[in-house]
């Protein structure tokens, strides 16, 4: 979906990302994904698991595991394409003016050094500070994400802390450098209910105290109900639908998101089960040919063999699927 120039931080365009598994079949884990993030914006990334959502933001910042490669596609960045830039050139870019919160904050902290000597690293590193100005940076840091002790949560380890507390030590990690662009790959998936509304709530309140953009990516379709202005649906390594929060969730015109939006449980109707999509998602190494989520579809016909072209509907509705007509005309019966 085109936007005005100058809105955009991040225009992504046709970025390809394919992994070579021991046997030397081709995997397109991200096949053509295009989407563009304006300044201040949050938009979500939503799809099943495998869809290629972590994949794509991983691509971002060139962070592709070592059997995966980038095979095409650009990424601007406020105007320069960050996959034409050299390792050297890409480590000041990490952290400073795009930063991420990792899925697993156990796993991305390293467990044998103290939580502040971890964050001071990369506020050293970016901002040329000295070791006692970069540790105010972030003793400050911990008590904006909530912390309490700053100072004494500073020369604690990983494991000394919560879940709650290393996902908020890794929010401070990501934020002390002030960045740009914020990139959030499921925060609250190992969390609970309470410390995920708190979670959310921060990255919230920090966006707007910072003016960042966030690129949220989650399964979780009440969170972007709750956190999101645009929202980007993939499937099988593919954009399948892109519009605005309240046109997805009050006008879905793509099978795919319909059957997501209909796996919630909803309060305003009773239900012995929940509502499934048919099917499994298919092998990357041997997608159907044309539409990936033919075979899985209650609107199939021949013309699914053929690649679905985007097309625009209405005010910034973008759709790839052949019959979203159709969709749109009876999608309140179709049997999902």
């Amino acid at each position: 979906m085109t936007q005005p120039q100058h809105e955009n931080m991040l225009e992504v365009k046709d970025i390809k990302v394919y992994f070579y598994d021991d046997e030397g079949r081709e995997l397109k884990a991200v096949d053509g994904v295009s989407f563009s993030v304006r300044r201040g914006e949050t938009i979500a990334l939503v799809g099943e698991s495998g869809c290629g959502k972590s994949v794509t933001s991983m691509a971002l910042l060139q962070l592709v595991d070592s059997r995966g490669k980038i095979v095409g596609g650009k990424v601007i960045f406020e105007g320069q394409d960050l996959l034409l830039l050299p390792e050297a050139k890409m480590r000041t870019v990490r952290g400073k003016d795009i930063a991420v919160i990792f899925q697993e904050p156990a796993s991305a902290l390293n467990p044998v050094y103290t939580i502040g000597e971890q964050i001071i690293e990369a506020i050293i590193l970016h901002q040329k500070l000295s070791f006692r100005q970069a540790r105010e940076v972030a003793r400050e840091m911990l008590r904006l994400v909530g912390i309490p002790e700053p100072e004494k949560r500073l020369n604690e380890y990983p494991h000394e802390l919560s879940g709650g507390m290393k996902q908020r030590a890794m929010i401070a990690m990501a934020l002390s450098c002030r960045p740009k662009l914020l990139i959030a790959d499921e925060p609250t998936t190992s969390l609970d209910v309470t410390i995920q509304a708190q979670i959310l709530e921060l990255i919230r309140e920090l966006q707007k105290k910072l003016g960042m953009s966030v690129i949220l990516i989650t399964h979780d379709l009440g969170i972007v109900a709750d956190m999101s202005q645009r929202v980007v649906v993939m499937y099988a390594g593919k954009v399948v639908e892109e519009a605005d929060r309240t046109e997805i969730f009050k006008n879905p015109l793509h099978p795919y998101t319909i059957g997501l939006l209909r796996s919630i449980p909803r309060l305003d109707r009773e239900q012995t089960k929940l509502e499934t999509i048919p099917g499994v998602v298919p092998d990357p190494s041997s997608f159907p040919v044309g539409c990936r989520f033919r075979g899985r579809c209650l609107y199939e016909s021949p013309t699914c063999c053929e690649v679905p072209p985007p097309t625009l509907v209405g005010n910034n509705h973008l759709v790839n699927c052949h019959h979203w007509q159709e969709v749109r005309q009876g999608k309140e019966t179709a049997r999902f």
